[in-house]
């Protein structure tokens, strides 16, 4: 797989990503707001949790799917840094247009990382599995759970934006791959 086929992959998920963010601003503005980093943290932590336990068992009680909780952990993981870069907790109530513009900011920059980590990592992430995705995942929601009990501070590690930046790229990757494996129909 070339880098221009990852690309073509990796904008492809994260639009999908991004036009249910955009549908949800419409339905529900910014009520997400009003969340707490930590609250954002429980958000993802619930939705990787349930993946795992889907992997582990093999059953589901319930119809949301393993790919809708990917693209939930990528909406949540980019308002996390949306959120820590706002500083006017005055105005929460946001047009959709102004999210939409927040968000795409760091979509792309995530996406920009993505494209350096990948030139040097050798797109790795093609090995990976997808427990492998929602286990890193959990490690880095527990890191930033460390980070907040510390007070935002390290002393030598990533500080809470680039966990959530990884955990944003694990789940497109999660959701490429995903993607990958689905039966294509053939028009004939």
């Amino acid at each position: 797989m070339t880098a221009t086929n990852t690309l073509t992959q990796y904008r492809s998920v994260a639009t999908q990503c991004k036009e249910l963010y955009t549908s949800k601003a419409q339905d529900y503005g910014t009520s997400w707001r009003v969340l707490r980093t930590i609250s954002i943290v429980d958000q993802i932590y619930i939705k990787a949790w349930r993946i795992r336990q889907i992997q582990e068992t093999g059953f589901q009680k319930i119809s949301d799917s393993i790919e809708s909780e990917f693209i939930g952990i990528v909406n949540y993981g980019i308002i996390a840094l949306i959120q820590l870069q706002e500083t006017d907790n005055e105005n929460m109530d946001w047009s959709a247009l102004e999210a939409t513009e927040k968000y795409e900011v760091q979509a792309k920059r995530i996406e920009a990382l993505m494209l350096q980590k990948n030139h040097d990592y050798g797109e790795a992430w093609r090995d990976m599995s997808q427990q492998s995705f929602v286990d890193l995942i959990l490690v880095k929601l527990l890191r930033i759970k460390q980070i907040l009990a510390n007070d935002g501070q390290t002393q030598v590690s990533e500080g809470m934006g680039a966990n959530f930046d990884d955990i944003v790229n694990y789940a497109l990757f999660a959701l490429i791959k995903m993607e990958e494996g689905k039966p294509h129909s053939i028009i004939l």
